[in-house]
Parts: structure tokens; C-alpha cells; sequence
């Protein structure tokens, strides 16, 4: 327990977690704000789903937490003091890991739950309440999402090392690399069925159960992910455990 203290001293010293944590809970909450206002005009009541459209956004300021956890080290030289620490290197890795993806595991459950409460309080007569799996799942399962994608985070800090390239990689990625990917010629369907970030996707949303039926409009556009939502829950985390692994096995074969 004393390498997650110590690695929660050094988190929290800089301005990383504030920011994104802030930025993290603006971007779940603005979106629903603006469904909920605007539902009127566009004759499409939000549903419980819709409170969550920011999410995807969301996402990239966790990766961008998790990565800058690692990088900020490397960059400082405080990472050479860790080593010197605990030789092994392994131990202070997890610990760092740990605590990153259970900062984002509560990040997750506030922004979301504020998201569908501010919907709510803006959209009283719309039909927002939790009553099925489908609707706990969308909004409460943002913290296991987030978690898991902290580690990836952190996985792809170890990797690369140096800021703006992590940074680079995990804000493209998100945003873009998963969508082209569909453009490729008759492999590039196949190949998006398998991406982690689909199969994310998937066990947050299903088949839209949470939303109406719909698909894309005011909502996020549905998985095309072969898995059920646990499976899909299942392999995100294994895709995350091997970034993370990846990185991990990097460190102890490289200097500091």
C-alpha cells in the first residue's frame, strides 16, 4: 500500500488529474445539458442513453490522464528516484496503474451520473429513469470503462515515453483511428468488428436498448461488435491488460 501512497503523492502534485477530472465531468455533462434543452426543437426526447453522448470525449481526457501519469516522470527524471527505490520496477508500476484507474473508475461514475441528473432536472417530463440493466449499464458502467482504459493509458505511457507522442496516440486513436479503419477495402469491416474501443462501446450501449432503438441522431452510433456486453466488457479489459503488460515488460528492458 505504500507504493500506491506514494504513487497518489506524486499524481496528485501536479496539475494533470485536476484538469482532466474537470475537463472529464464538463464533457459528459455539456452534451446532456444540451439534449435536454434542445429537445423540443428537435422533436427527440432524451433517453438515457442520449445523457451520455459526450462519453467518447470523456474517454480521451482519461487516456490523456493516464498517459501524462507516466510521461510527466520521464520528463521530470523523478522516474530514476522510483527505480532507484523499488529495483524490480513491477511493484511501483501496478501500484502507479492501480491508482490511476481507480481515480478514472470515480471520475466515470460522477461525470455520468451528473450528466443523466442535470438531463433530468432540465428534461423533468422525459422518461430518464434507470428501470432496466440496459440504462444502469450505460451510465454506471462509464467507471469500468474509464478504468480500463486509464491502464491502457498508462500502458501506452510506458511504451512511448515521451509526451507528445503518447498524447498524440491517444487522442487520435480515439477520435479517429477506429473510424478509418472502416474505409479499409473489404478487411477494413471485419478488422472494426474486433477494435477495443468497440467492443467498449458495445457493453456500454448493447444493442440500444438505452436509447430508444435509435442509432447515431442524438446518440452515439451502436457497436457492430459480434460480443455480448460482458464479453465485450471482458475483452476490453484483456486488450488492456496486454498494453499494459506490454509496457511494463518495455521498462524492465531499457533505462530509465
Amino acid at each position: 500500500m505504500h507504493l500506491v501512497a506514494s504513487e497518489r503523492i506524486k499524481l496528485f502534485s501536479i496539475a494533470t488529474p485536476w484538469v482532466c477530472g474537470v475537463f472529464t465531468l464538463v464533457a459528459l455533462a455539456f452534451p446532456a445539458v444540451l439534449t435536454a434543452l434542445t429537445a423540443t426543437e428537435s422533436h427527440r426526447p432524451p433517453t438515457v442513453a442520449s445523457t451520455q453522448f459526450g462519453s467518447q470525449l470523456a474517454l480521451v481526457a482519461v487516456l490523456v490522464l493516464a498517459a501524462l501519469a507516466v510521461t510527466s516522470e520521464y520528463h521530470s527524471g523523478t522516474i530514476h528516484g522510483t527505480f532507484q527505490a523499488v529495483p524490480s520496477r513491477t511493484p511501483v508500476l501496478l501500484a502507479k496503474a492501480a491508482l490511476v484507474a481507480g481515480y478514472a473508475f470515480l471520475l466515470g461514475e460522477a461525470a455520468a451520473f451528473a450528466a443523466w441528473l442535470v438531463a433530468r432536472l432540465l428534461a423533468p417530463d422525459a422518461d430518464l429513469a434507470l428501470n432496466s440493466a440496459a440504462d444502469w449499464r450505460i451510465v454506471a458502467g462509464t467507471g469500468p470503462v474509464f478504468a480500463l482504459t486509464a491502464v491502457c493509458g498508462v500502458g501506452v505511457g510506458l511504451l512511448l515515453r515521451h509526451t507528445a507522442g503518447a498524447v498524440a496516440l491517444v487522442v487520435g486513436y480515439p477520435l479517429m483511428a477506429e473510424n478509418v479503419v472502416q474505409l479499409i477495402p473489404r478487411a477494413g469491416q471485419a478488422i472494426h468488428r474486433w477494435l477495443p474501443l468497440n467492443a467498449a462501446t458495445r457493453f456500454l450501449s448493447g444493442s440500444g436498448e438505452a436509447n430508444a432503438g435509435r442509432d447515431g441522431g442524438n446518440a452515439a452510433v451502436l457497436s457492430d461488435s459480434p460480443l455480448s456486453p460482458g464479453w465485450a466488457l471482458a475483452y476490453y479489459g484483456a486488450f488492456a491488460a496486454v498494453v499494459l503488460a506490454a509496457g511494463i515488460t518495455k521498462v524492465q528492458h531499457r533505462d530509465a
